[in-house]
This record gives structure tokens, sequence and C-alpha cells, in this order.
């Protein structure tokens, strides 16, 4: 990849760090699009050990460019997104990963269609371990910047991405406990 290339690239993503999720920050500021990848990707490394057969790297990759399309769409909450949103966002991955060589393209078209599908154990990893990362981040923020939908919502979320595995099911678990206690406990 030429260094021109390469830095061009680079300045397109760059909006992934600005631009912001509906999520909030413990510190009470939207989170970027990039810290929500940034740490998902920590997430699937810090799970390797509990699925031995499973190729972690691949899952980092997945989690590393999953919402690349949001540098140029920005993003809408999951609770909100349309079928339009989903194509729309599949338009904007295709016009970014067309300025990249050849060979990153095809892997990258490739992991975005098995993401898609979730056929694979990594793409299941991957959304279930997606779907968790935005109910911590909720966890981890004030309820004063919850939307009445997110106490029923941060219950029940992502379920049917987690079933596929004991270690994601308790892992869910564990959030929606700590949803509970949170609710309850600001309440007071």
């Amino acid at each position: 990849m030429k260094p021109v290339a390469f830095i061009n690239f680079l300045h397109k993503i760059e909006k992934l760090k600005f631009t912001t999720r509906h999520s909030w920050t413990s510190s009470c500021r939207h989170e970027s699009v990039a810290e929500h990848s940034w740490r998902l990707a920590v997430m699937a490394m810090l799970c390797k050990d509990e699925y031995p057969n499973i190729d972690i790297d691949k899952v980092i990759k997945m989690a590393l460019i999953h919402d690349f399309g949001e540098a140029i769409t920005g993003d809408i909450p999951a609770f909100l997104k349309t079928n339009q949103d989903e194509e729309n966002e599949s338009i904007a991955v295709d016009s970014l990963l067309a300025d990249l060589p050849q060979e990153l393209q095809k892997e990258f078209t490739m992991l975005f269609a098995e993401m898609n599908t979730l056929q694979t154990q990594e793409a299941k990893l991957f959304k279930s371990l997606d779907n968790m990362e935005a109910l911590i981040s909720h966890n981890e923020a004030p309820l004063s910047t919850w939307l009445a939908n997110e106490y029923t919502d941060n219950l029940t979320y992502g379920q049917e991405n987690v079933v596929w595995s004991d270690w994601t099911i308790k892992l869910k678990e564990q959030i929606k406990e700590d949803s509970i206690r949170k609710i309850e406990n600001e309440k007071l």
C-alpha cells in the first residue's frame, strides 16, 4: 500500500474518533464509535482462553472494522436503525473499502459478509460481544443518560445473540444483574 493511500484511508476513518454513539461514558460524555470498537477488540482479546478453538485474531479484526461505515453515515442506535440505514451503512463500507489494495478489500469484504450472516463461531462471538459492550457502557454511565426504553432494553438487548455459548450466556446474565442493581441503587 502506498503511503499516500495509507494516510488517506486513515483520514477517512479518523471520523470514527469523533463520531459519537448513543452511549455515554462514566464521565458523562458521549462515547465515540472508535472507543466502542477499541473496547470491543479488547473484550475479544480477553476472552481468548474461553474459546481455544476460535480464531480470536479474526474476532479482533471484526471488532475493529465493524463500524467503518459509520465514518460516513454516523451512528444510529440499534433500536432506531432501519433496513434502509443498514443498506446505507453497507454502501458506505463498500465506498471506504474501494480505496484499499485488492487483498485488503477482499479480506475485509469477506469479514463483513461473515459478520452479517452470523454462521461462524467467530461472527457469533463478535456479535454477542458487540451487544454486550453496549450494555456494559450503559451500566457505566449515570442513569440520567438513559432513555426510558433502556430500563427494559438493558435487561433484554442482545439475548438472541448470546445463546450459542454458555460463556456468553453467563456474561449476559452478569450484565443483566449489574443493570438491575444499578437501576435499584440509583433510584434510591
